[in-house]
């Protein structure tokens, strides 16, 4: 069995950061691709950005949605079992619950139903 905990959420005014952290446990992260997601009330979970497997020692190729290009980077530290999201630029429609979520597969999907397992989620509040 994996398990995903993510932490580093908390509420910060608009143009501000924060890195989320992810730590993967249970068995060993090689092969995953990671995903993030996020979902804000009444609404449906988004990807956000992943990170392929590319080997233990390539961070792997990105992937962003175009709401966070350039303001989000998502990365990994196999050797250690942990992902990351710095986001930056933060805007109060970044307000969600983020999760981060591993797949068997080497290749970043952006559909939620390819994770096989996912984290508790950490809120993220934007202010303006």
């Amino acid at each position: 069995q994996v398990q995903l905990v993510e932490s580093g959420g908390g509420s910060v005014q608009a143009g501000g950061s924060l890195r989320l952290s992810c730590a993967v446990s249970g068995r060993t992260f090689r092969n995953y691709a990671m995903g993030w997601f996020r979902q804000a009330p009444g609404k449906e979970r988004e990807f956000v950005a992943g990170i392929n497997w590319s080997g233990v020692n390539w961070s792997g190729s990105t992937y962003y949605a175009d709401s966070v290009k350039g303001r989000f980077t998502t990365s990994r530290d196999n050797a250690k079992n942990m992902g990351y999201l710095q986001m930056n630029s933060l805007k109060p429609e970044d307000t969600a619950a983020y999760y981060c979520a591993v797949s068997k597969s080497t290749m970043v999907a952006t559909d939620r139903l390819v994770y096989d397992y996912w984290g508790q989620g950490t809120q993220v509040t934007v202010s303006s």
